[in-house]
């Protein structure tokens, strides 16, 4: 008996042994088919001619986990543009299969850390991805020179591991890095082009972040299709004069009922400096109500909502985040997370509501 005892222990042994070596042998095979299927993948290819806005980070410094750093990369035709680089917004992109390899240039909305924390890794990762023989252009207000140098100057060092682990036939020395490209603040009610080349134009515009100084939105037109990107800010009315008439509208909201509940639990919990962070935030942020109303009176296509404050992790919130927003905007609304994708092809006047996986 305790000899048939110890065989049938080996056979469990063997085979428990053999199960698990199957199922790596497995998860292996299926590793190498996702690796194939990843390295020739091209989302942009796959996507309609068209106008397109895909959402690398839809979050705010709040943790989320779904919400990475504010990051909206903009593809007009087979060209790529991003809107800021909040932190894992360029590893997104990457896990999306559009590749930062292909960014032709980065605009920046304003200076806010959340903003511009990811853009080291962008510009590390088009270099990279890419073979660039230029630095990445990064447009924004003046001031944009100081951020570019000291990521440049944090970065000097890595520059030169890649060159000597790589080759520069594979990272060519001179795409490493960033190059700023500034403009001059827009004057209220004054938008004007920042870039413009093969039938794309982005226009700046001036936003209201104080005391955040220079702090601007970003219209993109292509083709006949049209979006805007609010960065940061109030509602203020010179966002519906550029808005009027575009497809779409990437609008920042903050729910500050929410975000109230959140002061009054910080405070209760003694947390007084949190507590007084939570007051402070509302002021210079629009609701998402406030979002709907600019996107009801300058006629747009649809609404998304990015830079999602607070994170919405229980069933509901979603509702409680988005009250009365349907008793003033009827078209459709987008709450963003990472991956969302919306696009606007050409050959139609149809705006279609995704996400990338």
């Amino acid at each position: 008996m305790k000899r048939a005892l110890m065989v049938a222990a080996l056979c469990v042994v063997v085979l428990a042994g053999a199960g698990w070596l199957f199922r790596a042998e497995l998860a292996t095979a299926a590793f190498a088919r996702a690796v194939g299927a990843a390295m020739t993948a091209d989302r942009i290819a796959d996507l309609p001619a068209g106008l397109h806005l895909f959402v690398c980070g839809a979050g705010s410094p709040l943790p989320d986990p779904i919400r990475s750093g504010p990051c909206l990369a903009v593809i007009a035709g087979d060209r790529l543009f991003v809107v800021d680089a909040g932190s894992g917004g360029a590893r997104n992109m990457q896990r999306l299969g559009i590749s930062p390899g292909r960014i032709e240039a980065l605009f920046v909305t304003h200076f806010h850390s959340d903003h511009i924390d990811g853009l080291g890794e962008m510009a590390m990762l088009r270099w990279t991805n890419g073979g660039w023989n230029t630095p990445l252009p990064v447009h924004a207000p003046a001031g944009i020179e100081r951020v570019v140098a000291g990521f440049n100057r944090a970065y000097g060092q890595d520059f030169y591991y890649r060159v000597a682990h790589h080759g520069r036939d594979v990272v060519p020395p001179g795409g490493a890095g960033m190059e700023a490209q500034p403009f001059a603040m827009p004057e209220a009610g004054l938008p004007q082009v920042v870039w413009e080349e093969d039938g794309i134009t982005v226009t700046a515009f001036r936003v209201a972040h104080h005391p955040v100084e220079p702090a601007v939105g970003y219209r993109f037109d292509y083709g006949g299709r049209s979006l805007v990107i609010s960065g940061d800010t109030t509602a203020v009315a010179e966002l519906v004069e550029v808005t009027r008439g575009v497809d779409l509208l990437a609008h920042e909201a903050l729910a500050s009922h929410l975000v109230g509940i959140m002061e009054d639990a910080a405070r209760a919990a003694g947390q007084d400096r949190l507590a007084k962070i939570l007051l402070d935030i509302p002021d210079y942020h629009a609701t998402p109500v406030e979002a709907a109303e600019i996107a009801a009176a300058a006629g747009v296509g649809a609404l998304l909502l990015y830079h999602i404050v607070p994170p919405l992790p229980l069933p509901g919130l979603r509702s409680a985040f988005l009250q009365g927003v349907d008793e003033v905007y009827s078209g459709p609304v987008t709450v963003a997370r990472d991956g969302t994708l919306v696009s606007m092809p050409l050959d139609s006047n149809r705006i279609q509501h995704g996400r990338l996986r």
